[in-house]
């Protein structure tokens, strides 16, 4: 099935970001596409600012560390990250309390719960997440205090990393930007990392999901070592160099490719 175009242009958005530069050939023959199709594509992202033209591709113009929009990281891999969060469910238990992350792969989580019947308690920073579960039965919504992020719709700062204190979480399910069998988990934000930081450790086990496009990649805020979570559950390769870190530090580490 052909990939619908505002897709591909997140997803070469995302490429160029992520490795801070990207040749239109190469970029062509990754999404099947032509080289005329990727420089029109191009041209948009660098009307919307977050790339830039330079002779045979395109950079970066935010730098390597930026942090993608919402919206793009959403499109980006939609129908990967259902599969992830379908997996990442099947370790939830009925009636457990379960913190949810911001982002968009634990968006995915949450609507990968609508209409399991689990009866879970939901304590979120993010306010995309409390919308998607309002409505499920027999589900409790908590909210995390602190200033809503602009564009990622999460709830950041002193108060959302305090509230956090005042609960015993069954499970964290987090999202992270970035997988290092050495440097561990890692994401762009700061103040997002230090709520992140704040909900493990109210959790007796933390579960991380992550698409295969996080794999070895480090970002600026460093976020818990491998050893610190419980379980990983990805659509990368199981092979992958990024893995073998979190496993020897006896992390549950499940690969769902999509099909």
């Amino acid at each position: 099935m052909a990939m619908e175009a505002h897709e591909r242009r997140a997803r070469v958005e995302q490429r160029v970001l992520a490795d801070g530069e990207a040749e239109f050939r190469t970029l062509a023959l990754e999404f099947d596409v032509s080289e005329m199709t990727i420089r029109r594509d191009i041209e948009l992202l660098e009307e919307k600012g977050s790339v830039r033209r330079v002779v045979g591709g395109a950079i970066a113009s935010r730098g390597k560390a930026s942090e993608p929009t919402f919206t793009s990281r959403a499109l980006m891999g939609a129908r990967e990250k259902a599969h992830i969060a379908a997996a990442a469910v099947e370790l939830l238990k009925p009636g457990e309390t379960v913190a949810l992350d911001s982002g968009s792969t634990v968006l995915a989580v949450a609507r990968a719960i609508r209409g399991r019947g689990l009866g879970l308690t939901i304590i979120t920073p993010s306010i995309l997440v409390a919308l998607e579960l309002h409505d499920e039965p027999n589900t409790k919504i908590v909210m995390t205090g602190g200033m809503v992020r602009p564009g990622e719709l999460s709830l950041i700062g002193t108060p959302s990393v305090a509230s956090f204190a005042q609960y015993n979480c069954d499970v964290f399910v987090m999202g992270v930007a970035g997988v290092d069998g050495k440097r561990g988990l890692s994401d762009y934000n700061g103040e997002e990392g230090a709520v992140k930081k704040a909900a493990m450790q109210t959790a007796d086990r933390v579960i991380v999901v992550a698409d295969a496009s996080k794999l070895g990649r480090v970002q600026l805020m460093n976020v818990a070592s491998p050893g610190e979570i419980t379980a990983l559950v990805t659509d990368g390769d199981a092979e992958h160099p990024a893995l073998a870190g979190f496993r020897a530090a006896g992390v549950a580490v499940e690969c769902v490719p999509a099909r």
